[in-house]
């Protein structure tokens, strides 16, 4: 299913959103706080009206010049950033308003199965003056599951919630996508959610969609502020292979090549992602053999730019994968660096996204 947007929205400033995106699998909105994010949701959910645009989910037309369907018309679920239950019912009536709101043709989900899905068995009887602030959004979430969306809508679900809250409900928030197959559209700033959650990225500064794709390919593209950051980053693709128990090392197999990583035993086989910060990422000429770094790979530099006088970017590429790496400039004119050359990325940290 691809969602074909074209919206224009007066505000303060005007705001640009053009976008044509396949919506499987979840796709972040990402950018600033004040960028606008919030504002595409909500068009998209048809709680704004605005002429002279356009919105096209599948093969269904939500609105263009001719047609605009209200909110209960289209086939969405969605949870704000805060759970906005109705504290007069218990959960599980909470969730059955729910799935009352869909149509009777269209419940291929029940109250059951999101109930399975979120946990919330022991919770069922309560009022929501009794649960935590994640308890409150995960029956937030079912109540908008047992609607049996086409499209479920995601603002910020996590941000009114504290780290320990927050890595609670991540997983969730992955089973959803995984089990039930719906598209997600999930609005964040925050890099670990995205960098997580994200197959997909709308990318919005300046009040305008700048681009739209695959998540690990906007990251590393250099005519996007993303890999401008202080904290530019890139994202890999792994998955657990084995374990070593006398150095409580995970050996984590990618495209890029098998990255040792120290902690806990990973479970076998087990799909991961990799962020690799670009200031922890330095290059040499030669493979070196007397380190302590574990990491270190081949690569190609397939670009530099220039980050201020002190420091450049270089994006490379690692059996064909982008990377980025920062570093200084003396560094990139001692070692001569240029397009095309053939140095080694030494990979200093990785942080594992589970």
């Amino acid at each position: 299913m691809r969602i074909k947007a074209r919206f224009q929205i007066a505000r303060s400033e005007v705001l640009n959103f053009n976008f044509d995106i396949s919506a499987e699998g979840i796709t972040a909105i990402f950018g600033v706080s004040g960028c606008g994010k919030t504002s595409l949701l909500r068009v998209i959910a048809g709680l704004e009206l605005h002429t002279n645009s356009t919105l096209q989910v599948g093969d269904e037309i939500w609105q263009d010049e001719n047609v605009f369907l209200a909110p209960h018309q289209r086939s969405i679920g969605y949870v704000f950033q805060e759970a906005s239950l109705f504290d007069h019912l218990c959960v599980k009536d909470n969730i059955e308003y729910g799935f009352k709101r869909a149509s009777a043709d269209s419940r291929n989900i029940s109250v059951e199965h999101v109930v399975s899905l979120l946990e919330l068995q022991s919770l069922l009887n309560k009022k929501p003056a009794f649960l935590s602030g994640g308890e409150r959004q995960r029956v937030a979430i079912a109540r908008a599951l047992a609607a049996n969306p086409r499209l479920l809508l995601m603002d910020e679900p996590l941000s009114s919630l504290d780290q320990a809250r927050k890595a609670e409900l991540l997983p969730y928030i992955e089973t959803i996508n995984k089990e039930m197959n719906i598209p997600i559209l999930y609005v964040s700033h925050s890099n670990e959610e995205i960098g997580r959650l994200a197959d997909q990225l709308i990318f919005i500064e300046d009040a305008v969609v700048k681009a739209s794709g695959a998540i690990s390919e906007l990251l590393t593209r250099s005519d996007l502020s993303l890999a401008h950051r202080r904290q530019a980053e890139s994202l890999i693709f792994a998955k657990a292979e084995k374990y070593d128990e006398d150095f409580q090392l995970n050996y984590l197999s990618s495209e890029v090549g098998t990255f040792l990583v120290p902690g806990k035993k990973l479970p076998p086989s087990k799909e991961l992602r990799l962020r690799l910060v670009a200031q922890d990422i330095s290059i040499t000429l030669e493979e070196q053999i007397n380190t302590s770094i574990l990491n270190i790979f081949p690569a190609v530099i397939d670009e530099l730019f220039v980050e201020s006088k002190a420091q450049l970017t270089v994006r490379l590429s690692i059996n064909k994968l982008p990377v980025l790496a920062r570093i200084t400039m003396k560094s990139a004119e001692n070692l001569k660096l240029e397009k095309g050359k053939n140095v080694f990325a030494q990979i200093k940290s990785v942080a594992v996204l589970a």
